[in-house]
């Protein structure tokens, strides 16, 4: 066997020009396909964490239709002791009950249609975004104050300031007139004008008080560690709700379908592009196999009249390119990932990437994220590929007529 490896090797390196053109070739899309890959799932998992961290959560406990329909009645009940229940039984702060209405909201000037969240002041910051983006002003203090934050358009909009007054004018959850008088305390600038112009948040005491919920609310927010973790903690938050109740707990797939596929539809166009570069690579293998068996075919025909079998002449073509598969595949990997590595620590910002990233809820720089399956699958399969090309180089040689191959030039 050392003698084949030996002949595979050194026919490998009869036109070493061929051979590094073919393995660099190799080699460049190795390396693109780790970077890529790995930037493609950083980038995922950038939009998932972005878009749930501002209100959605890994995980929400909602009435059975809230989720489609949205209405006022559809509640919780008791919703903050159910909230401390979940949180005792996850041993995690990352819990936080809601309400929801949709409200008019005027100042002196102006008066805009707004949804308000009722939110539990203390974990809100632990489950969304919001109360960090807080540029004017303060966050909510206290579950029964009255007082409200609002995104930065909505505050343009109605022309109001830290420290103005807000009239809130709503229907309650038995159909009843609600009304408060509210100071803003804070603005949030979340970048997302939709999230600006529309959404405030107020305390859930004062929330529950204005809008007539005795005690009720409409979500709970859950956010965990990572999506792996999204089951175990979907699981152990069903186990805590009432038995004789019809809660739902709903994931992140549930409460965003569009996030999943959009995801699905970018992958399945990225994954098209990458199977055309590994189809071209394979091609470029197979040409030069292909070269190679012609130019040795007199070799061949000597060889084979001499009694060696066709089929040990196809597998020394297939071990030659399963050598400079190996080359390139190695090399790609080890430049791949060392390039990936540097912009994961520095990450990468193209120009005109601010705008676009702000329309999926992401950072204007991206940073690439290394894994066992962004390092390996694409190299693999390129690997793959390069050995399916080589079948037809190695068949050729059992159709080879020994005595019509030592008659070639």
């Amino acid at each position: 066997m050392s003698i084949v490896l030996r002949l595979a090797w050194r026919n490998l390196w009869r036109q070493p020009r061929r051979t590094w053109l073919t393995t660099g070739a190799m080699v460049f899309s190795n390396l693109l396909l780790v970077f890529m890959m790995s930037l493609q799932f950083g980038m995922y998992g950038l939009m998932i964490d972005n878009t749930l961290q501002v209100f959605t959560g890994h995980l929400q406990v909602q009435a059975p239709g809230y989720k489609d329909d949205q209405k006022m009645r559809q509640t919780v009940a008791d919703v903050l002791p159910l909230a401390d229940a979940i949180r005792a039984e996850l041993g995690s702060d990352r819990v936080a009950a809601r309400g929801w209405a949709f409200a008019l909201a005027s100042s002196e000037e102006r008066s805009f249609g707004i949804g308000i969240y009722g939110v539990e002041t203390v974990f809100e910051p632990q489950v969304s975004n919001i109360p960090g983006l807080v540029s004017d002003g303060r966050y909510l203090a206290s579950n029964d104050a009255a007082e409200i934050v609002i995104g930065k358009v909505l505050a343009r909009n109605l022309r109001v300031a830290v420290g103005d007054e807000l009239t809130l004018l709503g229907s309650g959850v038995d159909g009843s007139f609600a009304a408060a008088v509210v100071n803003v305390v804070g603005i949030f600038d979340s970048g997302v004008k939709d999230i600006d112009r529309n959404i405030a948040e107020m305390p859930i005491a004062t929330f529950q008080e204005t809008f007539f919920l005795d005690g009720a609310g409409h979500q709970i927010a859950i956010v965990a560690d990572n999506l792996d973790a999204v089951p175990e903690i979907q699981s152990r938050v069903r186990s805590v709700l009432p038995s004789d109740g019809d809660l739902l707990v709903l994931d992140w797939n549930e409460l965003q379908p569009g996030l999943k596929q959009a995801i699905q539809a970018d992958m399945g166009s990225n994954f098209f592009m990458y199977f055309v570069l590994v189809v071209l690579v394979a091609f470029s293998v197979l040409n030069t196999q292909l070269m190679s068996v012609l130019e040795r075919t007199r070799e061949f025909g000597i060889v084979m009249a001499l009694g060696l079998k066709p089929g040990r002449l196809g597998r020394l073509v297939i071990l030659e390119t399963a050598m400079m598969g190996l080359m390139g595949t190695g090399l790609g990997i080890v430049a791949g990932g060392l390039l990936t590595l540097w912009f994961t620590g520095n990450g990468l910002s193209l120009p005109g990437m601010d705008e676009m990233a702000a329309q999926f809820n992401l950072p204007a720089r991206m940073y690439p994220e290394v894994s066992a399956l962004s390092l390996l699958a694409g190299p693999l399969v390129v690997f793959l590929f390069t050995m399916l090309a080589a079948v037809y180089p190695a068949l050729r040689l059992r159709w080879q007529n020994p005595v019509e191959a030592m008659r070639a030039a």
